[in-house]
């Protein structure tokens, strides 16, 4: 029997994406980011979250896609990734899933180098649309998680 994930899934532009949801703590409208000088140009700055300061990542940014507006839809999701709290901008978050792990399969090569295949679990195949894995703690490499420490 295949076990079952559950997935926090969002879109940046056409793509849907889904995250594990133990690692999302919340998801919250878009505050107003304070910048930070010298960090990572995909890091848009801190925000203030009931007394605790989190670094914002452009998942955009990051991912090199076209960097859009913010509209009503634009969210950001507050994870832990590798014990730190971390907010990521994406265009909107969709809906919370369960899906098999039958159902996923490894990354193919196209979207692999559309996106850095380093970032990736695997891709979900759901009802005739694609979901792709995130694994959070690649996301960004220690380097660039040591760049984000708040103190």
């Amino acid at each position: 029997m295949a076990d079952v994930l559950q997935l926090v899934s969002f879109n940046l532009g056409p793509e849907e994406f889904g995250v594990d949801i133990g690692m999302v703590q919340e998801i919250v409208r878009m505050p107003d980011i304070t910048r930070v000088p010298r960090t990572p140009d995909f890091v848009e700055g801190v925000v203030n979250l009931r007394g605790k300061i989190i670094p914002v990542v452009d998942l955009r940014k990051r991912f090199r896609l076209p960097v859009t507006e913010n509209t009503k839809s634009t969210r950001i999701i507050i994870v832990t990734m590798n014990g730190r709290t971390v907010g990521m901008i994406v265009d909107g978050v969709s809906e919370v899933r369960r899906i098999s792990t039958d159902a996923i399969e490894p990354t193919p090569e196209m979207v692999a180098s559309a996106i850095d295949a380093g970032y990736l679990k695997g891709i979900a195949k759901l009802e005739g649309r694609l979901l792709i894995l995130l694994d959070l703690n690649l996301v960004l490499n220690q380097e660039e998680q040591r760049q984000l420490a708040v103190s």
